[in-house]
């Protein structure tokens, strides 16, 4: 191994929001504090709690709002054109003359 290259290691103390306090060894520094742990995490404690780190569920309800907001919009306005167009086409049909009136009247 070549000298001078490894990180140091700290004895660290991570303290979660819970309130535990694990002990180790780390290249981060000192002591910092975490949001979750495996003492409150719902994986290992087996109990069901909603982990909401900065409202990623707020987030996530949001947008999947907004997407189908704008699928409705979307479809209302492609289904409002295919009415336009079928209008259209139904006033060009009334409205061109038959293939009789059009021809001159020969004596």
């Amino acid at each position: 191994m070549k000298a001078g290259i490894h990180p140091k290691y700290y004895k660290t103390k991570i303290t979660c929001i819970c309130g535990n306090v694990i002990e180790t060894a780390s290249t981060k520094g000192e002591s910092f504090s975490v949001e979750i742990c495996s003492a409150c995490h719902p994986f290992f404690t087996g109990k069901m709690k909603l982990v909401d780190m900065a409202g990623r569920v707020e987030k996530f309800q949001k947008k999947a709002q907004t997407a189908a907001h704008t699928q409705a919009e979307t479809k209302a306005r492609l289904e409002a054109k295919a009415l336009s167009e079928a209008a259209k086409r139904s006033r060009r049909m009334t409205s061109q003359p038959s293939s009789s009136d059009t021809t001159p009247n020969s004596l």
